[in-house]
């Protein structure tokens, strides 16, 4: 029967990296510190979904929502971010780009949603010029 692991207790494997510097001395201890970090991830996201929300306001259309040339930039700057981050987690560049992609997705559905809620202003240059 396969079961968890305990969360305290010995590891079971080490790396054969001898450059490698173990971070914890317990699955316990490693798992209160990524729940430490999730708990700080999710503030920061909630945080970009509010700018997310308002970038709503500065749009004309649905393709002005979806913005693909800035959704490619976001992603190329993530990417970079996580090279530069890296301290030996292999693949970490991917990783960091398909959960950008996801999360820009969600976001993008969701401005979506209040774009097509929102009473659009008129162009203010237009109205000046009328």
């Amino acid at each position: 029967m396969q079961q968890e692991p305990a969360t305290e207790g010995a590891a079971q494997r080490e790396f054969t990296d001898p450059a490698y510097v173990p971070l914890c001395a317990s699955l316990g201890e490693i798992r209160s510190n990524i729940d430490r970090l999730d708990r700080e991830i999710v503030r920061l996201i909630a945080e970009r979904a509010m700018y997310v929300k308002d970038a709503a306001r500065f749009k004309r259309d649905a393709f002005q929502v979806s913005a693909p040339a800035r959704q490619a930039q976001v992603f190329a700057k993530a990417v970079d971010l996580a090279r530069a981050h890296n301290r030996g987690f292999e693949n970490l560049e991917q990783v960091v780009e398909q959960t950008y992609r996801a999360m820009v997705a969600a976001f993008i559905q969701n401005e979506q949603l209040y774009f097509n809620s929102m009473t659009p202003t008129g162009d203010k240059n237009d109205q000046d010029r009328g």
